[in-house]
């Protein structure tokens, strides 16, 4: 008698469980005073309409399996990365590359900092000046925003590329 009451509490442990389970994943949408929707898993139905959402299905990815090559994989590195038929480009040339380079991002770091200096004496710690079309302080604020964004902005940019320059060999 023991064995059978406990085979029908697990079983209807079981049964309420799944019950549960299928009643949390319903999904109402109420509509508020306002007009502004909210989503919520219980819901008034006069105010409430409950929505077909169907469960979500993962499946995972299917593996590849890889091609064994026929040769095997030594011990020993090798000295060239790139395949024999890659072209190669002359030791003057990559300087060149390397020289045009280097100078193309010195202008924009450059170009970057009189960007930075203009906008922080634009913002002027926080208090830039009022312009004629500013009269309503909500579009000071908005331009003071901006250029609080425009100056992180640009001293990420500044950040960048002074880390760029720190990867180029040094000549």
């Amino acid at each position: 008698m023991t064995r059978l009451a406990s085979v029908l509490g697990f079983v209807s442990c079981a049964l309420l469980s799944t019950g549960v389970s299928a009643q949390s994943s319903e999904i109402f949408v109420c509509v508020g005073e306002n007009g502004e929707k909210q989503f919520t898993n219980t819901g008034n139905v006069k105010t409430c309409k409950r929505m077909d959402v169907q469960p979500i299905l993962t499946l995972p990815a299917s593996r590849v399996p890889q091609a064994r090559s026929a040769v095997q994989p030594s011990a020993e590195p090798r000295a060239s990365v790139s395949p024999a038929s890659f072209p190669r480009v002359d030791g003057d040339t990559q300087r060149t590359r390397d020289s045009d380079r280097r100078r193309i991002l010195e202008d924009e770091l450059r170009a970057e900092e009189e960007r930075l200096a203009k906008l922080k004496s634009e913002f002027n710690n926080g208090e830039p000046e009022r312009r004629g079309d500013e009269r309503n302080f909500v579009l000071y604020k908005e331009r003071t925003q901006r250029l609080q964004e425009d100056i992180a902005r640009t001293e990420n940019n500044v950040r960048a590329l002074a880390r760029e320059m720190s990867l180029l060999k040094i000549q």
